[in-house]
């Protein structure tokens, strides 16, 4: 975690902007090659291909020796999920592809969540519940807010609905480093936490699941799975607080 608040001028923000495109595209093109029979890394060696054809940089290959381009969690998997050949993704599955593009030395992290045919009602839900738990906290990324109002709306509407927020793992700054100052946790009071401003740029990432909240990582040292074996999920944006409102880095 880089230990500083870094505020960008609009013209690093068009940076991780061109960054977080090649990032949204790639999601784009994984629609339709993300599908039962397919293993994780396979998924993660298309990723990496994509990003370095595009000009980029697979970020995660330069944090702490991992070898990958990508995360990618199944079903009970929360974060952190490290690409296996033997990992053959199922009829039914859901799974979450987290991933970091570097253009021109800027960042765009972001995580996308697909959902394989067959899966349940209630793994749909979890899953369109916590694309509207990143929406409700992206709307709250505006001048003068504070960061417990982001939390605190997602907090709401997740529990509201039945599923609970994972509190280990947190959203943050991102767009020189990876991992820049705010922590940004996804539960808390509104008015809480430090004022937003304009030109931060911030990564949230809500991961909802549907048992209890409570995690626990595997003996790789990476994986982290939900406690009870429930269904977890997670997506991601990269935004930028500016005078306008806020403003998706990572989209098309």
């Amino acid at each position: 975690m880089c230990e500083e608040i870094i505020i960008k001028t609009p013209e690093q923000i068009e940076k991780i902007k061109a960054a977080g495109h090649v990032l949204a595209e790639l999601y784009h093109e994984l629609k339709s090659y993300i599908k039962p029979g397919v293993s994780t890394l396979q998924i993660d060696a298309f990723a990496d291909k994509f990003i370095k054809k595009h000009g980029g940089h697979p970020t995660f290959k330069s944090v702490d020796d991992y070898v990958h381009a990508t995360c990618i969690a199944v079903n009970n998997e929360v974060v952190h999920g490290i690409p296996r050949k033997a990992k053959i993704i199922q009829r039914g599955d859901i799974l979450s592809v987290d991933c970091g593009v570097t253009l021109n030395g800027y960042i765009g992290d972001s995580t996308m969540t697909y959902v394989m045919p067959g899966a349940t009602d209630k793994a749909k839900k979890l899953v369109e519940v916590t694309r509207r738990c990143l929406e409700l906290g992206i709307e709250q990324c505006v001048p003068g807010n504070h960061i417990g109002d982001i939390g605190a709306v997602i907090q709401e509407y997740a529990e509201s609905n039945g599923f609970s927020v994972v509190t280990e793992y947190v959203g943050h700054g991102t767009g020189v480093h990876l991992h820049e100052d705010p922590a940004i946790p996804h539960y808390g009071k509104r008015g809480d936490g430090l004022r937003l401003q304009e030109g931060m740029v911030v990564a949230i990432e809500p991961m909802i699941n549907e048992g209890t909240y409570k995690t626990r990582t595997l003996s790789d040292g990476w994986t982290v799975v939900t406690m009870d074996g429930k269904l977890s999920c997670q997506f991601e944006h990269t935004v930028a607080i500016t005078a306008n409102g806020p403003v998706v880095l990572t989209s098309l």
